[in-house]
């Protein structure tokens, strides 16, 4: 093997290289035992590899031509370690590494497929069409995956691979193929990874939440980045006005609204009064005074304020003192009871929330619901 090592070195078209090689080879493949196959092919890789970076690619195609001649006699345990050693080359023999990556034996299959920069988005496609969920999930974990690649991949991938998809920052997704990633999260895990992508847009984070229990919609919330924060809580209230409104009975506030407006004309509409219609359970006179103080309908305020984060938005816009917040928080009609963290965490919410901010965000939801 040392005389191919220094044709190879003294030729660099090849032509010697070729002949020496594939003698050698041809005659361990011959009659050979298979430890002697193994051995060959273990020498021949170390060749290889010692000098594939200076290697054009004629060079490489002899060693290309060797190889795959030599897998069709080796053991599944010495292609394991042919296809661990090659697959972070960037200039393998490319027919040897399609052959290793589509083969059945998964062991074989993994190395390339998750690492070798050889195989294209036309064989990664090909295999995931095709191939065992084992080798879906190899794929699934490639530094960088493309859009037709993704796409096959969560429309076939079980939920192993589908979350190892979702958590690649790597991986670009086309519209279609975070729809499939989403039609088929019934995990709540998957479903809280897929919500941390920041480049879900948002037609599909919407349809994802709505999967959601509000335990996972609490945590999408609180790790999404800054960025994408506001949109969440956006979506998350209108899916709780939507949800509301189906379950909801109409309620008639024409008596509160005159007793609230009554009430504002002689000055006594303020935050004592709407803390006293809270604490007595008189509904529709609390979202009637709530409404008036930040200017907004209980058309509009009546599904907002069924979810935390849309009552701590019209609680700011309004210019209400955290104190307040937090009672109506605690004492509001209908609302279930909120354990301790909860208060916590809506009471640093509310002090990073400013009045304009707030007003922005009701402003908002009003356009939506006019545009609807």
């Amino acid at each position: 093997m040392g005389r191919s090592k220094q044709s190879i070195t003294r030729q660099p078209d090849g032509t010697d290289a070729s002949r020496t090689i594939i003698a050698e080879l041809e005659d361990a493949i011959r009659g050979s035992s298979p430890e002697k196959r193994a051995d060959t092919l273990r020498r021949a890789t170390d060749l290889f590899l010692s000098e594939a970076e200076r290697l054009t690619e004629a060079q490489i195609a002899v060693f290309d031509q060797v190889l795959v001649h030599l897998i069709k006699k080796i053991e599944t345990k010495a292609k394991v370690e042919l296809s661990r050693r090659l697959a972070p080359a960037a200039k393998a023999p490319v027919e040897l590494i399609r052959q290793l990556a589509r083969d059945d034996e998964i062991t074989v299959a993994e190395p390339v497929l998750s690492q070798s920069p050889r195989l294209t988005n036309d064989d990664l496609v090909e295999i995931a069409n095709c191939k065992s969920q084992q080798h879906l999930l190899a794929i699934s974990g490639r530094g960088t995956l493309d859009e037709p690649v993704t796409e096959v991949l969560a429309n076939r991938g079980d939920n192993a691979v589908k979350y190892k998809l979702a958590a690649n920052t790597g991986a670009r997704f086309s519209e279609t193929g975070f729809a499939a990633l989403i039609d088929g999260a019934a995990d709540y895990g998957l479903i809280e990874q897929i919500g941390q992508r920041i480049d879900l847009p948002p037609r599909l984070l919407r349809q994802l939440l709505s999967k959601a229990t509000a335990a996972v919609r609490a945590r999408l919330l609180a790790a999404a980045p800054p960025e994408t924060r506001d949109v969440i809580r956006h979506l998350l209230s209108d899916i709780a006005g939507e949800v509301y409104r189906e379950i909801a009975p109409p309620r008639d506030f024409s008596r509160a609204l005159a007793t609230i407006n009554t009430l504002r004309q002689q000055g006594g509409l303020n935050e004592v009064s709407l803390l006293e219609f809270a604490r007595t359970h008189s509904y529709e006179e609390t979202v009637a005074a709530l409404g008036a103080l930040c200017s907004t309908s209980v058309e509009l305020l009546e599904p907002l304020i069924t979810s935390t984060n849309g009552l701590l938005v019209v609680c700011k816009a309004a210019r209400l003192d955290w104190a307040t917040a937090k009672a109506l928080l605690e004492d509001w009609p209908s609302r279930p009871l909120m354990r301790e963290v909860e208060v916590l965490r809506a009471e640093q919410d509310y002090s990073k929330l400013s009045e304009a901010s707030a007003q922005r965000t009701l402003g908002f939801w009003k356009a939506r619901i006019e545009v609807a």
